[in-house]
């Protein structure tokens, strides 16, 4: 080796045999050291590549991914604050001169609803509370709901009607005021309606379902565990038990007692001596005022000119602050999101 020779080019050479020279590389060996030589560097090389190109893509994709989140809070943030900040109270409206207060009870009564006894009584409330207005109507467009909210309703009318004596409560029925819809319209001083509004329903019934034979012919075991005997009844997955459904039919019968009660009281004698209008039977506009159901055929603007005798109407109907709004649908879906599709229990209500 000379002395120029760098070191990283230093080689041994194989010994060879004594009397001969060093044998130079038959083709064969060439190829078998060239099969048999690792391509290591190279694979490591791709692999390398290919690893970072992953880790790129990843860090790319969590990179977007905490963009958006963040963009849509700034976002919800900002329509929170402005919400909170502008909505103002829009169930206080401004009065001018002599009105009569309109508030519609629409839709399904029910906690929850706009329509819930903690909405609409307040709203009740401050439209008897003012001096300029000169009477209430109740627009009904809803085939009723809870028994629990249409007798708060009711009861609270009753209430404002004896500490206001002078403001008289109108009730007209455009579509539909059937079952409890019509528990809280008897609260009215009279009732008006359309002819061909669906008044009445005067009933409580309770809907389930019967499960047991389908889930006999798919093989379904049901295993129910309860502390207490009667925990579980009406359940939908058991056979029916005649005791069960006696004391469930009694619970509505004392339910229904207390809504005729109610109609009694808010009817009196103009009622027609005809025990049908309590069996949960509907009728139209023209009937019911046959039936003592309805004391005539009129429209809220008609109602408010002729009967409380002004011309300007003022919205008292309880809504939802658009900041309410917001946060109940925004909890509402995350809820769903964690929870999905919950059973809710079944109740008495007062439906057609």
């Amino acid at each position: 080796m000379s002395q120029n020779t760098p070191p990283d080019d230093v080689r041994i050479e194989p010994p060879h045999e004594p009397g001969h020279g060093p044998r130079e590389p038959s083709v064969d060996d060439r190829s078998r050291r060239e099969e048999a030589e690792p391509g290591w560097a190279r694979d490591a090389l791709l692999d390398m590549a290919r690893y970072g190109l992953i880790e790129q893509r990843r860090a790319r994709r969590w990179k977007v991914f905490f963009r958006l989140v963040t963009v849509a809070l700034v976002v919800w943030s900002l329509t929170l604050f402005t919400l909170l900040f502008t909505a103002g109270d829009r169930n206080a409206p401004g009065l001018g001169k002599p009105a009569a207060a309109v508030i519609d009870i629409t839709g399904l009564i029910a906690t929850g609803e706009p329509t819930e006894a903690r909405r609409v009584i307040p709203q009740l409330e401050k439209a008897f509370e003012q001096e300029n207005i000169k009477g209430i109507v109740l627009r009904m467009n809803t085939p009723g709901g809870s028994p629990v909210q249409s007798s708060a309703i009711f009861n609270a009318i009753l209430d404002l009607k004896d500490e206001y004596p002078d403001k008289p409560v109108y009730a007209v029925a455009e579509d539909m005021a059937a079952s409890g819809g019509y528990f809280i319209a008897a609260a009215a001083d009279e009732i008006y309606a359309n002819p061909s509004s669906i008044v009445g329903s005067i009933g409580v019934r309770m809907d389930s379902f019967g499960f047991v034979d389908a889930m006999e012919k798919l093989g379904i075991e049901r295993r129910l565990l309860t502390a207490g005997e009667n925990k579980a009844i009406a359940d939908p997955f058991s056979p029916v038990d005649p005791e069960e459904t006696a004391y469930l039919e009694g619970v509505l019968a004392e339910i229904h007692a207390q809504f005729i009660e109610a109609v009694k009281t808010g009817r009196g004698n103009r009622l027609a001596d005809d025990e049908a209008i309590f069996s949960g039977l509907f009728y139209t506009g023209e009937t019911a005022v046959e039936k003592g159901l309805v004391d005539g055929m009129d429209s809220v603007r008609g109602v408010v000119r002729d009967r409380i005798g002004v011309e300007e109407q003022v919205d008292f109907t309880p809504r939802r602050s658009r900041l309410e709004q917001l946060l109940t649908t925004t909890a509402n879906e995350f809820g769903n999101s964690l929870t999905g599709v919950t059973r809710e229990p079944s109740t008495p209500m007062m439906l057609p």
